[in-house]
């Protein structure tokens, strides 16, 4: 990397402050707190015109109007070697594979940025646009309600989306200045399990002696001298107190407002983690929403006022892709007989697989799947996995894997549907393999999925920890 006269002294001074004495016969190492810079950066991103919005299959019409601004924010870092890592939340359903692809690829070619060191993470609110690529998505086809018209309008904004988004991350990079990075945590408790065991199967509804992850890890980003500059903070809950019309970052925007109003001039960040099978309880009124918003950001104030963990250099990531397989799709029989359902996604969903078995002569049998993982030395070790991900495996990361804080995120990089474990593929319902009915993936997966997932994880956990041979 070229570096300037400014980053030559930068690193020079800071990597100098790691300083070795001997006190009585002891050997005692001070490790300054400040070598990692770090920028942050926010951006509006609700759209401008009426849109159709994401999340829920019983909407009929565009949205109407807005509570708030939908943001997009990054955080930028850069350890004393020059390495970086970007983090890009957006108060939006989901990052669409394609959008990842697009933004890496010009990330790294404008911003020297490889694909490893960018992670980018959606509230999963259900109060934003329609973000759909693909043709044969569901909002493509009439029954759903959208006009040719509409379907422009959504790719406009895409196309927009993805410009403001890399203009985004060279804001934060052009941000970096000398920081002290240091990570702490504390609770909230309006997350509760949604996967209700019944006569009929796993039902969507309060299920309290169902697992749940009530952690809010926090990692704050402040000064030298101290002035708190930004906080990203995490939490495992669907998004979805809010089900009307109206542009929304739901409870996860609320705390992020909140805390911004609390702390003027510092940039507040929501990481959503793994909470595809937890709801917000109580949910569907706008105060209940603020009011879940206001538990979330009390939590994290909770943790500002408690000792914080120096988080410090080398920063080391990785990101690749596993191959997750899928069950035995349905014969030809089986889904032409689909076809003729009654039910208007079941017949849509029939139609699209049975579209791509005559164009391809099968079914997709697999699915690239997204694990990233990056290490801030020995302090912090932050996992992003893809898709909608249930909370077995946040709990099951942090069990198994000592030695530093770990922080497990879903939602990341490319939310495509649903990750079970193999607990809840194996009892079914909706997060087991039912809402595959709404993409155009086969499903469910194959029992294999989970294991797949968890030893690609450890590989590169341990990749990043080890260090680098000179």
């Amino acid at each position: 990397m070229v570096m300037t006269k400014n980053r030559r002294f930068f690193c020079i001074s800071i990597c100098l402050l790691t300083l070795t004495v001997f006190v009585d016969g002891f050997t005692v190492t001070t490790y300054a707190q400040e070598n990692i810079r770090a920028g942050v950066a926010s951006t509006v991103i609700t759209p401008k015109q009426p849109m159709w919005m994401s999340g829920y299959a019983a909407r009929t019409k565009p949205s109407e109007g807005k509570i708030h601004n939908l943001r997009a924010k990054a955080l930028a870092m850069e350890d004393c070697n020059g390495t970086r890592f970007v983090i890009v939340t957006v108060d939006l359903l989901g990052i669409p594979r394609p959008t990842r692809d697009w933004l890496e690829k010009r990330a790294n070619k404008r911003y020297k940025l490889p694909p490893a060191s960018l992670l980018l993470n959606a509230s999963h609110t259900h109060s934003g646009p329609v973000l759909e690529e693909a043709k044969d998505s569901i909002y493509g086809n009439t029954f759903y309600g959208l006009s040719p018209q509409q379907l422009q309008e959504n790719r406009r904004y895409v196309k927009a989306l993805q410009r403001k988004l890399l203009r985004l991350i060279g804001k934060a990079i052009e941000n970096l200045a000398p920081s002290r990075l240091s990570y702490t945590h504390a609770r909230a408790g309006f997350a509760m399990n949604r996967r209700l065991p019944t006569e009929r199967g796993y039902q969507n509804h309060p299920y309290p002696d169902g697992p749940v992850d009530h952690d809010v890890p926090v990692l704050r980003v402040d000064t030298p001298d101290g002035k708190l500059q930004a906080v990203v903070f995490g939490y495992a809950c669907h998004n979805t107190t809010l089900g009307f019309y109206e542009f929304c970052g739901d409870y996860a925007g609320f705390a992020q407002t909140y805390l911004e109003k609390a702390h003027p001039g510092v940039t507040a960040m929501f990481i959503a983690g793994c909470g595809a099978d937890q709801n917000p309880y109580p949910r569907r009124t706008l105060d209940l929403a603020k009011q879940h918003g206001r538990s979330l950001a009390n939590g994290v104030e909770s943790a500002l006022l408690s000792k914080a963990s120096p988080v410090r250099g080398p920063i080391q990531s990785a990101i690749e892709t596993v191959t997750l397989d899928f069950a035995e799709p349905p014969s030809r029989e089986q889904l032409t007989q689909q076809a003729k359902s009654t039910n208007k996604y079941e017949r849509w969903h029939a139609e699209v697989l049975l579209k791509e078995l005559e164009q391809n002569g099968k079914i997709c049998s697999t699915y690239p799947y997204l694990v990233q993982v990056v290490q801030f030395g020995g302090d912090l070790t932050m996992i992003a996995l893809a898709g909608e991900v249930v909370v077995d495996y946040s709990l099951r990361f942090k069990a198994e894997l000592p030695g530093s804080n770990v922080w497990v995120a879903g939602y990341s990089n490319d939310v495509f549907g649903y990750l079970p474990s193999l607990r809840v593929l194996k009892e079914g319902g909706y997060e087991g393999g039912g809402a595959m009915l709404y993409t155009d993936l086969p499903g469910p997966f194959a029992p294999s999925v989970e294991k797949r997932v968890v030893d690609k994880v450890h590989s590169l956990v341990e990749r990043v920890r080890t260090p680098k041979s000179n």
